[in-house]
């Protein structure tokens, strides 16, 4: 007889999708009156983020941090998650004495437009219908999210942001960022990113979307009205991707070829393994706090990022003359993000005139090093913000001098 272990379903439905209306987080809400302007040409309203803060804002308003979160994160950087009940997804790095300074920076994350945790995307219910949005929601950009969170900080009465920090995903937004807005940008920590996804990255996510799509609980989209969820193909999307977020070594020294709680092979389909049983438990904890159109959405969103295509090709001409200070951030062990992307990012960067610095660390941890503890990475990032906020003339208390 063949045993074969397939993804439980969502143990938080019912939380997930109270959630993407009704956040346990701050929410800003925009009427007809002041609809977001999609690149697909329509106009999105009316519509809501969900977001977070941490720290205070100083009288000035420029010690304000904002921290862009990768495909799978959300607002809750630092707190913990009202889903999972698990504590927030960047605790390595923000907090009191740690390098996004809650003591000294004010800290804000929104949920971007497509997600699923409150702010305005697939998950949420449509107004004009009074049902889920599913795939009537339009399909949204980099730059769409970005315009989003720039709403945000005038709502927050913010003219200049004194950084703006993500990683992945996270990074992307913050290269078009600076972008789109350089004189509203002090300075920018782009982690583990690129300025436009690669024809790889795009297959990689092709191949979760089909997974989704071949779920027969997926209902073109409709799994919300009725009833199901497809949990087991957002499941196997989700295991598809984390192999690309670490590396050969970080696996080879976390799992080898280990047996999971047994000497001898089964000879079936279970997880023999160790590295199975950590990929299945990866995409069983995943679609308890995610939406799976929303997973459609956002590696949609990340397959057209390409900022040179918006100015005739030429990267170099979409920072020229900014007055934002980089500093570039790869992981030698990184090959869904690449170092050789990060250094193209940092030459147009240069041509275009900007204050830059760049550092490839050393790491077998992959692509999700930026979420791990890695010191050499917090040192440079605390570094780097302590070096921005000197210039910029902050206190070590998040003053104006």
């Amino acid at each position: 007889m063949v045993n074969v272990q397939s993804i439980p379903g969502p143990a938080h439905a019912e939380d997930r999708a109270l959630e993407a209306d009704h956040p346990t987080s701050q929410v800003a809400t925009f009427g007809s009156d002041q609809p977001l302007q999609l690149d697909c040409g329509i106009d999105l309203a009316p519509f809501q983020i969900a977001y977070q803060t941490y720290g205070e804002l100083n009288a000035g308003k420029s010690n304000a941090i904002l921290v862009c979160h990768a495909l799978t994160g959300d607002q809750h950087v630092a707190n913990v998650h009202p889903v999972t009940g698990k504590p927030g997804w960047w605790v390595t790095l923000v907090g009191p004495g740690k390098p996004l300074d809650t003591d000294k920076y004010f800290i804000i994350c929104s949920n971007v437009i497509g997600g699923c945790m409150g702010s305005t995307g697939p998950a949420s219910t449509n107004p004009a219908t009074g049902t889920v949005w599913g795939l009537d929601f339009p399909v949204i950009t980099i730059p769409d999210m970005v315009r989003a969170q720039a709403m945000l900080i005038d709502r927050l009465g913010i003219d200049t942001l004194f950084s703006v920090v993500g990683g992945s995903m996270g990074g992307m937004q913050v290269l078009q960022w600076c972008a789109a807005y350089p004189r509203r940008v002090f300075s920018a920590l782009p982690i583990a990113c690129s300025t436009r996804h690669s024809a790889q990255n795009i297959a990689f996510h092709e191949l979760g979307r089909q997974a989704v799509m071949a779920d027969p609980d997926w209902r073109d989209g409709r799994y919300v009205e009725q009833g199901t969820h497809p949990h087991r193909g957002l499941g196997v999307a989700r295991m598809a991707a984390h192999i690309t977020y670490l590396s050969d070594a970080a696996l080879h020294r976390k799992f080898g070829r280990r047996m999971q709680d047994r000497e001898l092979p089964t000879f079936s389909f279970d997880a023999d393994f160790q590295v199975e049983s950590y990929l299945r438990h990866q995409g069983s904890s995943f679609v308890e706090r995610f939406d799976a159109n929303s997973y459609l959405y956002l590696t949609r969103a990340m397959d057209y990022f390409d900022i040179a295509a918006d100015h005739d090709g030429v990267l170099a001409a979409a920072f020229r003359g900014t007055r934002t200070r980089f500093c570039v951030v790869s992981f030698t062990s990184d090959w869904l993000f690449p170092t050789s992307e990060s250094r193209a990012t940092v030459h147009a960067l240069n041509a275009g005139g900007a204050r830059v610095s760049f550092a490839e660390i050393e790491t077998d941890r992959g692509h999700d090093a930026f979420l791990l503890d890695v010191p050499e990475f917090f040192d440079i990032a605390h570094a780097f913000l302590e070096s921005a906020g000197h210039s910029r003339g902050l206190t070590a208390a998040g003053e104006l001098r």
